[in-house]
């Protein structure tokens, strides 16, 4: 018998991904009920300022704010040609990773990165285009956001305390002996426990996917289920990201 807290203030706490974008990058859309909460969209608008405490560069080939395609969130535009290198139009995996930094300037994991990469993905190409770009970028912006609001000290990392503060206000109840296991489980540097912004999205994102999986077998939304192996494996690999 299996048993789990539901987040049910979790921000885009409907749909396959949190803060995924509408429409094309991604079929279909769920509405969230009862113990889990109202679905509350897409987080509002972004905040203001330069990502990850970074300055925002220049737009590259003599762009100005004119050549933004309608739709496109002008820094991520700029940020998209910044590292295009091969001018392809598209953001590979290794491209990727060079857009996207944490307070302290080192690169987001390879896991994350491998993350959004499939999330924005809407082709399946192992790449994404402009747009893809664009609405990955305005998802980041709304959870660092999020992250700062519990990095009180702004130290650029948020500590097991402040982890479950977080997801307590997510609407997650879960015991400080789990939230401690996610915070070592996904630790830059375990004996430090502290986890950057990286982690911190890769955390909440697998907690969301694998709550919206227990929540197809939880029809009588009871928190429990019974289920067998072969169906818990089903469950779990088919929400990877």
């Amino acid at each position: 018998m299996a048993t789990y807290p539901y987040g049910s203030n979790y921000p885009g706490s409907s749909g396959p991904a949190p803060g995924a974008p509408p429409g094309s990058y991604f079929s279909s859309q769920h509405q969230a009920g009862g113990q889990y909460g109202p679905h509350s969209g897409q987080y509002g608008g972004p905040p203001p300022g330069s990502p990850y405490g970074g300055p925002q560069p220049s737009a590259p080939y003599g762009t100005s704010a004119g050549d933004v395609p309608a739709g496109i969130d002008p820094e991520a535009f700029s940020w998209f040609q910044s590292v295009d290198a091969d001018r392809s139009g598209y953001i590979s995996l290794n491209e990727l990773k060079q857009a996207l930094v944490n307070s302290n300037w080192s690169t987001f994991n390879d896991d994350t990165c491998h993350m959004l990469l499939n999330m924005f993905d809407k082709n399946k190409m192992g790449k994404i285009d402009l747009y893809g770009f664009s609405a990955l970028w305005g998802f980041l912006k709304q959870w660092r956001n999020m992250f700062q609001q519990f990095d009180r000290d702004r130290s650029g990392t948020i500590n097991t305390q402040e982890l479950q503060q977080a997801l307590t206000q997510m609407g997650y109840n879960l015991s400080p002996q789990f939230v401690q296991f996610l915070t070592t489980r996904f630790a830059q540097k375990p004996a430090r426990s502290t986890i950057q912004l990286d982690s911190f999205i890769q955390i909440c994102t697998q907690l969301q996917t694998t709550t919206d999986a227990f929540k197809e077998k939880d029809t009588n939304r009871s928190g429990n289920v019974r289920i067998n192996y072969e169906d818990f494996l089903t469950l779990a690999i088919s929400r990877m990201l």
